[in-house]
């Protein structure tokens, strides 16, 4: 626990420092929630298309999830979330003429989430 999952468009690739951003963003976590840096896991998956709106092409996205055992309140949870969306920033280095969509949530695992 935190499970993390970043989605993001392969537009992305070369200019998205996704393993600086995993590793600035795991105390980052840990800090908002107590818990320990090294219980947080993040994977990337890779889009190879998406669409945005009505745009013909070119732009891109990023969706961070976060899920947390319960017991965070809405108020933590939103902290959370503004706190990943402004960090992500910093490892996204992109062309002028590419437009980036980032959105992220943090919400509640299932009661039925186990690890091993």
């Amino acid at each position: 626990m935190p499970q993390i999952t970043v989605d993001y468009s392969a537009e992305l690739d070369d200019t998205f420092d996704r393993r600086g951003f995993a590793l600035a963003l795991h105390p980052m976590v840990a800090g908002t929630v107590t818990t320990k840096a090294a219980n947080c896991k993040t994977r990337f998956r890779r889009v190879e298309e998406s669409v945005v709106g009505e745009a013909p092409a070119g732009d891109a996205i990023v969706h961070i999830s976060i899920g947390l055992l319960s017991g965070r309140t809405p108020e933590t949870r939103a902290r959370l979330t503004e706190s990943v969306l402004a960090l992500l920033a910093g490892y996204l280095k992109t062309a002028d003429d590419l437009v980036v969509h980032a959105s992220a949530e943090t919400r509640e695992l299932d009661p039925s989430y186990r690890k091993s």
